[in-house]
């Protein structure tokens, strides 16, 4: 098992991704909005004021996607299915796809 963790900083693929991530066959996630943290500081702490030119314009928060997955051809179908579409991570400002290793799930069925 997997922990799949999708940070999505273009909010515009934001409702595509979670279209395609069912599309994959990943029903089950939990989305969170989040924030990075140059966004936080030049925004929220004013010592850093000065890192509002570094890190651009104050946008809405990041969303963020986890997904317990047990079977990896899932992920090689949504890589897939976010490349026909024109979504790659590997592009400055899109955001980060990794996974984690699960070594134990506790919860109902």
């Amino acid at each position: 098992m997997e922990l799949l963790v999708i940070i999505i900083s273009k909010e515009e693929y934001f409702e595509k991704v979670v279209s395609l991530l069912v599309e994959a066959g990943i029903v089950k996630a939990t989305i969170l909005e989040s924030e990075g943290l140059g966004h936080f500081l030049a925004y929220e702490v004013p010592i850093f004021a000065g890192l509002r030119q570094l890190v651009g314009e104050k946008r809405r928060a990041n969303r963020t996607i986890l997904a317990v997955i047990d079977n990896s051809e899932v992920l090689s179908e949504l890589n897939k299915l976010l490349l026909e579409e024109g979504i790659d991570f590997t592009k400055p400002g899109v955001g980060i796809i990794f996974t984690l290793p699960v070594n134990r799930v506790i919860k109902s069925e």
